[in-house]
């Protein structure tokens, strides 16, 4: 049976790197299913308890819970804003956390991030690394692409050791689903 993938950036942005990292990296796996999902897909209003109490859950949020649910591995590049989660994926977390406190539900997890900077995302992705768990995510690989505008040309990695470092965390991801 062949093996669902979801792929997707904690950016809204129309032109963001971490997507075309989660893209490319998603593009290395064979005989699955992916899909490449848009936050800009998903409008959801700013999390409040109010809200949540007056209306319930958004129904993008549920959408986007179930494609998670029927996902056998996730791909997720974080983009960082002022060293935290950009504010359109803290706020999907917010409601999907809602939905299911597990919201990761163990699925086998590559843990991506990139930046136009040395650092690669660094104070995000450590966050992720924390706080993912506590909602049962499964991280069973890593990367941090360094200055995407020098790495990442063509919708590909043009570093051959990064690239390489990319496969391998790709195939350790594969291996688990």
């Amino acid at each position: 049976m062949t093996k669902k993938i979801i792929a997707f950036a904690g950016s809204n942005s129309k032109t963001s790197i971490n997507k075309q990292l989660a893209t490319y990296a998603s593009s290395l796996i064979k005989d699955a299913d992916v899909n490449v999902l848009d936050l800009n897909d998903y409008k959801l209003p700013m999390y409040g308890v109010d809200l949540e109490t007056e209306n319930g859950f958004p129904e993008d949020a549920l959408k986007f819970y179930k494609l998670l649910s029927n996902a056998d591995g996730l791909i997720i590049s974080l983009a960082e804003h002022n060293g935290a989660y950009t504010t359109a994926f803290k706020n999907l977390m917010d409601w999907l956390s809602r939905v299911d406190a597990n919201m990761f539900q163990a699925k086998p997890m590559l843990l991506m991030s990139t930046s136009p900077g040395a650092r690669a995302g660094q104070s995000v992705f450590e966050i992720a690394e924390d706080r993912f768990p506590r909602h049962n995510a499964n991280i069973v690989a890593k990367f941090s692409l360094p200055s995407f505008n020098d790495n990442f040309k063509d919708e590909k990695v043009i570093n051959p050791e990064l690239n390489n470092r990319l496969k391998e965390e790709v195939e350790t991801l594969v291996k688990h689903l």
